[in-house]
């Protein structure tokens, strides 16, 4: 038989509460259909929603059930896509403070504390999270904070294993390559913007890295790798610029020139450059 539609169960609970313990049901039953429908749009909100929507939505929802952790932590969550991590900091120290808080909430708050460059708090509050607790977001922040410190072989350990725990993990590459950058590893660098590239061929700022790290070896070739022609143009810039902080100004120079001819009507930086340089 198939499943009486919503609303004929509606008209079933209505027709039930003209009895004393019926009544009782129908309320419960109505509570029920308000958690779920409460949790549908939460999690609409969480995923799919306009940053500055879902902040709209759990600050209301928050202020109207403030025991509840779910609209604590979708607020908090909220601000860090919106770009707003001042205002995410309090919000997740306020979820990480809550009696029915998880780990994985202390790890989302260090990641606020590091995007606001507090350091020492976001060590601080991984240093309280079990080793027992093993995490792509654990592991990607552990090796920025270790970054940060300069404590290489840390870093290194770190991004190593949050690669190997996400199937995305051209993000944590790109990272991983541009500490090695920092640290003037150029080779190392090279093939971890490269490998970034091969899970995501169209992340940019790998695409820019790899062209750093090409121009700090005084290797000015653009790598074969997809891109449009702005992006074209804007590797060209990069690679220029990467020649004169070299001395080597007759390859700058025909790099500016390059990447104006590449783009012309979007790529003015190029052509003040070009035109600096005389």
């Amino acid at each position: 038989m198939r499943p009486a539609p919503i609303p004929a169960l509606l008209g079933l609970l209505l027709l039930a509460a003209c009895a004393p313990s019926g009544e009782r049901e129908v309320r419960r039953a109505l509570r029920e259909v308000d958690a779920i429908g409460q949790a549908g749009l939460t999690d609409v909100m969480m995923t799919v929603a306009e940053p500055e929507e879902a902040v709209a939505y759990f600050t209301r929802a928050s202020a109207g059930s403030p025991d509840r952790l779910d609209l604590r932590r979708g607020l908090a969550e909220a601000l860090i896509r919106a770009g707003r991590t001042t205002e995410a900091v309090p919000a997740w120290q306020e979820v990480a403070a809550h009696p029915e808080s998880t780990d994985a909430d202390r790890v989302e708050l260090a990641g606020a504390y590091i995007r606001t460059n507090q350091w020492d708090l976001a060590r601080a509050t991984l240093a309280r999270v079990p080793p027992t607790h093993e995490s792509y977001e654990r592991y990607r922040y552990e090796a920025m904070a270790a970054d940060a410190a300069r404590d290489w072989a840390r870093a290194d350990s770190f991004y190593e294993i949050a690669a190997g725990l996400t199937t995305t993990p051209a993000s944590v590459l790109n990272n991983w390559g541009f500490s090695k950058l920092t640290r003037g590893d150029y080779g190392a660098a090279e093939r971890l913007f490269t490998d970034a590239l091969r899970h995501e061929p169209d992340l940019f700022t790998a695409k820019n890295n790899l062209v750093l790290a090409r121009g700090a070896q005084r290797d000015y070739a653009l790598p074969v790798v997809p891109m449009t022609q702005e992006e074209r143009a804007r590797l060209l810039y990069t690679l220029a610029l990467a020649a004169i902080k070299q001395d080597d100004l007759s390859i700058g120079r025909s790099l500016l020139a390059d990447a104006v001819e590449t783009s012309p009507t979007h790529f003015e930086e190029a052509a003040r450059a070009l035109e600096a340089m005389g």
